[in-house]
C-alpha cells in the first residue's frame, strides 16, 4: 500500500459515490484513503432523499488532525455544499498541506438529478478552490456552470477546458459522458496540450458515482507520483471495468464494481 490521498466530500449511505466510492476508488489503487466528511446523505439508486450537512468546524477539525498526524500525499474534494464549507477546506488546506496535489470533482448534481451544490456556492468553489487544483474533473453540465456557456460538443468541452485553466487550475479533465453518440471522449488539458481519450460507450444504467471514483483514483495516482496522464489512463481503465461489471443493485442508477483491479504504473 503506498500513496496517502485524504478526500473531503460527503457521506453516500448508498455506498455507490461520495466517501464511500472514495476510499473504495483508493483502496483498489493500492493506495490507503483517509477523510473528511462534509455532509451526510440519505442516498440509494434512485436518488438523495435526505441531507445532513456537517459544521464547517469540524470538516476543518477532520482534516487538521488526519494531516497533521497521518499526512497526505494527495487531497481530493467531493461535495461541498456550500460557499463557508470551500472556504474552510481551502484554509485547512493552506495551512496543514501547502503544495500537494489537489483533485477537484466540482459534484454540484446527484445522478438523479438532486441539486448537492447551493447556488451561492458555486462562485466560491470557482474563485477560491479551482486555483487551487492540480486537476478539475467537470462533466459536462458542471462545466457549463463553471466556464458561464453551453458545452454541448467537443470543440466546446476545448474551449470549457481552456477557460478553467485561464481560471486557474493547472490541469482540466473534461469528461464526455453527456456527449450524444456511441463514443465516449474524455479531454486531458495540461501542460498547454490536450490528450484525446476515446472509447466505446458502455450501455448500462449501472454509473452512479463515476465521477467520485474516477477522481479518486486520479488522486491515488498523483499520491503514488504517477504522472498525470498515467494517472487519468489508469484510472478510466478502472472505471470502465468497474462500470462493465457492475454487480446490478438498485432500482436505479446502481453502483459499480470498485473490487476490480487494473495494472498498476
Amino acid at each position: 500500500m503506498k500513496g496517502r490521498v485524504l478526500i473531503v466530500a460527503g457521506s453516500d449511505s448508498g455506498g455507490g459515490a461520495g466517501i464511500q466510492a472514495d476510499i473504495k476508488a483508493v483502496t483498489a489503487m493500492a493506495g490507503f484513503a483517509a477523510t473528511a466528511i462534509t455532509a451526510l446523505t440519505a442516498q440509494n439508486t434512485e436518488g438523495v432523499h435526505g441531507v445532513v450537512a456537517v459544521e464547517p468546524a469540524f470538516i476543518a477539525q477532520q482534516i487538521e488532525v488526519v494531516l497533521t498526524d497521518i499526512g497526505a500525499d494527495a487531497l481530493k474534494t467531493g461535495m461541498l455544499h456550500s460557499a463557508e464549507v470551500i472556504e474552510t477546506v481551502a484554509a485547512a488546506f493552506r495551512k496543514h498541506a501547502p503544495g500537494t496535489p489537489l483533485v477537484v470533482d466540482p459534484v454540484m448534481v446527484a445522478k438523479g438529478g438532486h441539486r448537492l451544490l447551493l447556488s451561492a456556492a458555486e462562485a466560491a468553489l470557482r474563485d477560491v478552490l479551482l486555483p487551487m487544483a492540480a486537476l478539475v474533473t467537470p462533466n459536462l453540465p458542471e462545466a457549463e456552470v463553471l466556464a458561464g456557456f453551453p458545452v454541448r460538443t467537443e470543440a466546446e468541452m476545448r474551449r470549457a477546458a481552456e477557460h478553467l485553466a485561464r481560471q486557474g487550475a493547472k490541469a482540466v479533465l473534461m469528461k464526455g459522458g453527456h456527449l450524444e453518440g456511441d463514443r465516449v471522449i474524455d479531454l486531458l488539458f495540461h501542460e498547454g496540450r490536450f490528450d484525446r481519450f476515446e472509447d466505446a460507450r458502455i450501455e448500462s444504467r449501472h454509473t452512479h458515482g463515476t465521477g467520485c471514483t474516477l477522481a479518486s483514483a486520479i488522486a491515488a495516482g498523483l499520491a503514488q507520483k504517477m504522472s498525470l496522464r498515467d494517472s487519468v489512463m489508469r484510472a478510466r481503465a478502472y472505471v470502465r471495468e468497474a462500470i462493465a461489471t457492475a454487480p446490478g443493485f438498485g432500482r436505479g442508477h446502481g453502483p459499480l464494481n470498485h473490487a476490480v483491479t487494473v495494472k498498476s504504473g
